[in-house]
């Protein structure tokens, strides 16, 4: 994939927000354009408006001419919320809505950026090319149609693979288990009780081991105790300022509404 040969003056576009416009381009035989907007988010090239026919590897093929890509991420909309438990495979996942999504790139080196940024807007990215073709219409129904059937060996790999990261997310949540276990056998003071394991005999832990969790445990206490009595004194305090205020108030009307008895039992003539 790489930008048409046609001759333009080399400018840059750049709109209100800091956002560099550039040009996307089907195939050479299409004229129509589609333009898209990129902008320097931290060490990541945040891109706007990605067409529905562009997917992750498109879009890293695309931009791989400025220089390596690291890593492409598509999103329905900015800062939308991705799933962060264990990755899936296709065969799991619901298919995903054809819709313009927007796209964060990590390049290798910070300074691709700059290149991409210069690129003229009036020079555009070719999607498809006989190199690199992009399914469209009717031939990406029929590709994505054979390709939704599962070959038995790739899907018992991808069951095992997940089978496997299972067991081993449970081992660690049960070793975090044990561990939180022992560390609430030590009391307040630091003190270790001792218990019987299961097949009956004592257990006992190391002393300095414990001795260190027993301190760190104490230190923790003792911050969140502070932080939860200033935050009870200051709760206090603002609620004896409020009933004083309101107490203030109520003598205050008290006040008016004698005045205004006062005044209506006043009769001139």
């Amino acid at each position: 994939m790489a930008p048409s040969r046609s001759k333009h003056a080399n400018q840059t576009c750049v709109i209100p927000g800091g956002f560099t416009v550039l040009s996307l381009q089907f195939s050479t035989d299409i004229v129509a354009q589609h333009k898209i907007c990129v902008k320097e988010h931290r060490v990541t090239l945040f891109v706007l408006n990605i067409p529905p026919y562009c997917s992750e590897g498109v879009i890293k093929e695309l931009f791989s001419q400025f220089g390596p890509v690291q890593s492409v991420e598509l999103r329905e909309k900015p800062g939308s919320f991705e799933h962060s438990g264990p990755k899936l495979a296709k065969y799991f996942t619901p298919a995903q809505k054809q819709r313009f999504r927007v796209g964060y790139i990590v390049f290798q080196k910070a300074i691709i950026i700059t290149a991409v940024k210069s690129h003229p807007h009036d020079v555009p990215l070719v999607v498809s090319t006989e190199q690199q073709p992009v399914w469209t219409g009717l031939q990406k129904w029929i590709h994505q149609y054979k390709q939704s059937f599962a070959q038995p060996d790739k899907l018992q790999e991808a069951v095992d693979t997940f089978m496997q990261d299972y067991d081993t997310r449970k081992e660690q949540e049960a070793e975090r288990q044990k561990e939180e276990a022992e560390e609430q056998l030590e009391d307040e003071e630091g003190w270790v009780k001792v218990t019987r394991g299961k097949s009956g005999t004592k257990t006992r832990p190391h002393s300095e081991v414990s001795n260190q969790k027993a301190l760190q445990k104490e230190s923790r206490k003792r911050k969140r105790k502070e932080l939860m009595n200033f935050y009870t004194w200051q709760h206090r305090n603002t609620q004896k300022e409020h009933i004083a205020e309101l107490r203030k108030k109520f003598e205050e009307d008290k006040q008016r509404i004698a005045l205004l008895r006062a005044q209506r039992k006043f009769r001139p003539y």
